[in-house]
């Protein structure tokens, strides 16, 4: 395909450009149906002119479907969507993207999703849908999965849907953050489970902790019996911090944010902070799964996207801990063009 794309692109440049962008307004059509022509345009920066030509023949070939409320995609359209999926990615080098950075990375898996979610909220939801389409495939009869809470897994959970003939169970990686409650795990996974139509159970300690209430709830019996469940998850889906906004959202004291600074953290995962180089410069006292305890799940999938976080994603992924990094194109393009990893 590689070779066709080049051939193609010395022959007919205007022609992949043209079905490059009729891609992308179709495509945008799909992410957001109902959607009116202005709502396009500011989607796809696209001039106007050029969209009203792009719906019409659209709209010609019967992809798409002209409401009052304003354009749906047909059966027909999301058909076109997905036999053209790996061609565009192709043409617009996210597969080469995706190699590079699985070479430099290490990682069995990688999945590039196109756009910066720091700039468009639509990009955050295309790494849920593509952290939903993963986990589906490595999803196996009766499995428990362990995800932690941020913005990027409430946008997998919105995505969630039900894996057909497998029950599973979802429980919180660690407790709450205190922060809004739409992305604490706890949030996150009852929506999952009832997306997902499986199970759930719940973690109900605050994090971080101090030492003496930390040594008072790990003995209780039911917080033990979670904590079990969840150190021995099947499957962890978490994301990546970046260290100064976590400890921020933390209400960090003044000291560990003056050591955060001194030590030159970037990324924070699982209560851990990272420098650059993946060295270990801090941990917060959590209850909830720790470094050592991912080499007993089966997978460990990591989805983080934007621009900003792609210094935190390369420290993280030098502790060689995932299986699989779910990003978007503009942290992808970071890490690879400035060799963060």
């Amino acid at each position: 395909m590689k070779e066709l794309i080049h051939l193609q692109k010395v022959i007919y440049p205007d022609l992949l450009e043209s079905m490059q962008n009729r891609y992308t307004v179709l495509y945008t059509i799909y992410l957001f149906e109902p959607i009116g022509r202005r709502g396009i345009v500011d989607h796809t920066n696209l001039p106007e002119r050029y969209i009203r030509n792009e719906i019409s023949f659209l709209h010609d070939q019967g992809l798409i479907d002209m409401t009052t409320k304003g354009m749906l995609i047909t059966e027909e359209g999301k058909n076109i969507i997905d036999r053209l999926h790996a061609f565009i990615r192709e043409l617009t080098g996210l597969t080469s993207l995706e190699k590079e950075l699985k070479q430099k990375t290490g990682i069995e898996h990688v999945i590039i999703v196109a756009g910066d979610s720091d700039k468009e909220t639509f990009v955050k939801q295309e790494l849920g849908k593509a952290a939903v389409q993963f986990l589906k495939t490595s999803m196996i009869q009766n499995a428990t999965v362990a995800v932690t809470g941020g913005t990027t897994m409430a946008a997998v959970a919105n995505v969630m849907v039900p894996f057909e003939g497998v029950e599973c169970l979802f429980v919180p990686a660690r407790g709450g953050l205190g922060e809004k409650v739409e992305n604490q795990a706890n949030t996150i996974v009852a929506q999952m489970a009832k997306a997902e139509k499986g199970s759930y159970r719940l973690l109900h300690v605050p994090d971080p902790l101090s030492e003496t209430l930390y040594q008072s709830l790990i003995t209780e019996q039911s917080i033990m019996e979670t904590l079990h469940v969840i150190k021995n998850a099947d499957i962890v889906l978490h994301g990546i911090g970046e260290a100064m906004t976590m400890a921020k959202r933390r209400k960090t004291s003044s000291p560990i944010i003056e050591k955060l600074k001194r030590e030159k953290a970037v990324s924070e995962a699982f209560g851990y902070y990272f420098d650059k180089n993946g060295k270990i410069v801090h941990k917060v006292r959590t209850i909830g799964i720790q470094l050592e305890d991912l080499p007993n799940s089966n997978k460990v999938i990591t989805v983080a996207g934007g621009k900003s976080k792609a210094q935190a994603i390369a420290s993280f992924m030098k502790q060689k801990k995932s299986d699989a990094l779910i990003t978007d194109e503009a942290a992808a393009n970071e890490i690879v063009v400035n060799h963060l990893i």
